[in-house]
């Protein structure tokens, strides 16, 4: 099962995807800003937050999830963003959605594209966690610290404890998620182009969209538009909540 949190109950639907290791928590103080104009969906992706695990997570299996999730809530048509891993799931879900389902798709600092990893040692990190059940937080920031320096992924990254009776543990399937880690690399898997009216949003100082990513988008996206938000990393909706919400609206609306 998928868990979401809503924020509105007036205006069309709106489906928020987070990124890897995050959950919809991380689009709360954006979800409630948007629930003016939207009814906002925070979803938790598979193996995050309280939605089911699931092994071999690809993006074909966690768009169906997504789909089977919407039907259940009797969602027709929405408006769709994703965030990187979750931007990723969101062209999924484009590619494979009935004509008119998805009305407009936002795509937050990903392309559709393989990538490099880069989470090998985070993996790690959030196994040693798991295994050793810190007693506190401090004691699990500690235990990371020796797997990732900055302090901010850190902080992050254990968004995602949670007190059991033997300590704190992650609410993230760290297993399957590593299991998957190679699939969750490649880019999606889309045959049709997808003719959905698309914002690509990037990040100034993200390399997660660079300009040689242009043809591939524009094969896949001949609708595609690009905004850049400035002083901006991959985390561009927590760095700059106000420009980047105002994009979303101006552009959904």
């Amino acid at each position: 099962m998928i868990h979401a949190k809503q924020y509105g109950s007036s205006g069309p639907n709106l489906i928020v995807i987070h990124g890897l290791f995050g959950n919809a928590d991380n689009w709360h103080s954006i979800a409630q800003s948007l629930a003016e104009h939207f009814t906002v969906h925070c979803i938790d992706l598979p193996n995050h937050g309280k939605s089911d695990s699931m092994s071999d997570a690809s993006y074909p299996k966690m768009a169906e999830a997504i789909f089977d999730w919407a039907e259940l809530n009797k969602i027709n048509t929405f408006y769709l963003l994703g965030h990187s891993m979750g931007g990723k799931v969101a062209m999924q879900m484009a590619a494979n959605a009935p004509v008119g389902k998805i009305e407009k798709l936002i795509v937050v600092d990903i392309s559709p594209v393989d990538y490099q990893p880069s989470h090998t040692r985070i993996l790690e990190g959030l196994k040693a966690i798991e295994k050793s059940q810190p007693a506190s937080r401090k004691e699990a920031d500690a235990l990371l610290s020796s797997y990732e320096s900055n302090l901010a992924v850190r902080q992050f990254l254990l968004k995602n404890l949670v007190r059991s009776e033997q300590g704190f543990t992650l609410e993230l399937s760290v297993n399957n998620i590593a299991d998957s880690y190679s699939t969750i690399l490649e880019k999606p898997v889309m045959e049709n182009v997808v003719d959905i009216p698309t914002l690509f949003i990037k990040g100034e100082n993200s390399d997660y969209i660079v300009a040689q990513h242009q043809e591939a988008i524009m094969a896949l996206f001949p609708n595609a538009s690009f905004k850049i938000i400035t002083d901006a990393g991959h985390w561009l909706h927590a760095e700059k909540p106000l420009p980047f919400t105002s994009l979303v609206k101006r552009f959904l609306q």
